[in-house]
């Protein structure tokens, strides 16, 4: 790694304890990886959503793009968080979930309609903005944008699913292809 990407890999693992994931991939481009990261640390730890709620963007955006290794890496923080097995289980299964508060239904349900139709009805809209005002939507359009992202690199890098785990979704392969030892920063 050069100067510059050695920074970025020192910071990164300070913060997250590690350089894994999709930050292995991004470090070939130092620009995108710093701008990814940030956002991504934004999305994670300091935007306006409550923290079970940013665990559950990034379930819905790991499921949306089947992306095993993200699913993985957060499926047991999002129960911590208090979402409810039963929804984890619906959205790895593609069902409809149900949440225990009408202010987190409303939530699943504005996620879903992005992830999903790539629209939000108006109804969905009201409902969400009731319970979450306009910066909490922008802050989960910025946390499932940046998931998204994530999954995006994770599956075309197909960064391996942790060996000891199970894949979460029965109807999607499992990966082969990470960037190779010689192209790794």
């Amino acid at each position: 790694m050069d100067q510059r990407q050695q920074e970025l890999a020192a910071r990164i693992a300070g913060r997250r304890g590690a350089v894994r994931g999709p930050f292995r991939v991004w470090l070939h481009s130092p620009e995108m990886c710093e701008r990814a990261e940030s956002l991504g640390a934004f999305a994670r730890f300091d935007c306006s959503l409550p923290k079970h709620l940013r665990e559950l963007t990034l379930l819905m955006a790991a499921r949306n793009w089947d992306a095993q290794y993200s699913w993985n890496a957060h499926v047991h923080q999002a129960i911590e968080a208090g979402i409810p097995e039963s929804a984890v289980k619906a959205i790895a299964e593609k069902r409809d979930a149900v949440l225990d508060s009408e202010a987190d239904q409303a939530f699943y349900q504005f996620c879903r309609e992005v992830l999903e139709e790539h629209f939000v009805s108006d109804e969905t809209f009201a409902r969400a903005l009731a319970h979450f005002g306009s910066k909490g939507l922008v802050d989960a359009i910025g946390a499932l944008g940046n998931f998204t992202m994530l999954g995006m690199c994770l599956n075309t890098f197909q960064v391996d699913l942790q060996a000891d785990k199970e894949p979460p979704f029965p109807d999607v392969r499992g990966y082969a292809r990470v960037v190779p030892e010689g192209d790794r920063p």
